[in-house]
């Protein structure tokens, strides 16, 4: 007996857990890797058959003439962060509140209005793209903003209520009914009690809102078609030319892209991991 416990606490070769990290950042990196090159070379050795791997020089100045050009993703770089910003802020604004009150009261209806929110997270913007261009085709300049943050946050409100109830439902009720007790409000108590103990649930909602939102291309390609408002998903193809294909510059712009999405993840990666792994041990 003693045996078998000690081999059911053995603890992994480490060699074999770092081969095999080192194998999982390797697979998932090798696209970045791979257009961070492609982003150095010039537009003949982007073309050159066969194909030249390493750039001879790299072209640090692709960059510069990424901004400098036409095609300035400045703008659309911001339209996609208040666009995100705002759907993920949305949301959350929204989704607390629900997932609390699913979590802590039991209400006729409450298991059909689950069940109604999973089935929302099954509609796309795609699907719905003719009903999206009629209701808000008359949403002009910056108002367009505003449809695309309704729009991010109904489609991704599912699942911000589904995965915060379920960290609001593992809070004992007896904290709570302490806090009731001395004289705390209902509100008072969701905000002061409940919500420093979900927190990682509430960061792993806000990653993956804020990620979908940013990466959001089908209602935006329909409803925003002036050239400065739109989001980089939209625009980036812009950056390839329509008569000369400049990838290394394409590669370039979507490299930026990434970088604000890297950054938020460096902030509240503790907390998201903490989230994601919520509930794996007693």
């Amino acid at each position: 007996m003693a045996r078998r416990q000690q081999g059911i606490h053995k603890r992994p070769n480490p060699w074999l857990v770092a081969l095999g990290s080192i194998a999982v950042v390797v697979f998932f990196g090798f696209p970045y890797a791979l257009m961070f090159v492609t982003s150095l070379k010039t537009r003949l050795e982007v073309t050159e058959i066969p194909p030249v791997y390493f750039p001879a020089t790299p072209q640090w100045s692709n960059y510069i003439s990424v901004w400098s050009s036409e095609v300035n993703p400045a703008s659309s770089l911001l339209s996609t962060v208040v666009i995100a910003s705002g759907a993920t802020l949305l949301v959350l604004v929204v989704a607390t509140p629900a997932a609390y009150y699913v979590a802590r009261f039991r209400f006729p209806g409450r298991l059909s209005f689950l069940l109604l929110v999973l089935v929302t997270q099954m509609l796309q913007p795609t699907v719905l793209a003719v009903g999206l261009y009629q209701e808000f085709r008359g949403w002009q300049g910056y108002a367009v903003w505003g449809a695309l943050i309704l729009i991010n946050g109904a489609f991704n409100l599912s699942f911000a209520i589904w995965i915060m109830q379920a960290f609001f439902a593992s809070v004992p009720k007896e904290i709570e009914e302490a806090a009731l007790i001395d004289g705390l409000g209902r509100l008072q108590t969701m905000f002061r009690i409940s919500l420093p103990l979900v927190w990682p649930g509430i960061v792993t909602a806000v990653v993956f809102v804020f990620v979908n939102a940013w990466n959001e291309y089908a209602a935006a390609l329909i409803l925003v078609q002036t050239p400065d408002l739109q989001p980089l998903t939209v625009s980036m193809p812009r950056f390839l030319g329509l008569y000369i294909q400049d990838w290394q510059y394409l590669f370039a712009v979507a490299l930026i892209a990434v970088v604000p999405v890297i950054i938020l993840f460096g902030f509240i990666e503790k907390r998201l991991i903490g989230g994601l792994t919520a509930g794996a041990g007693k």
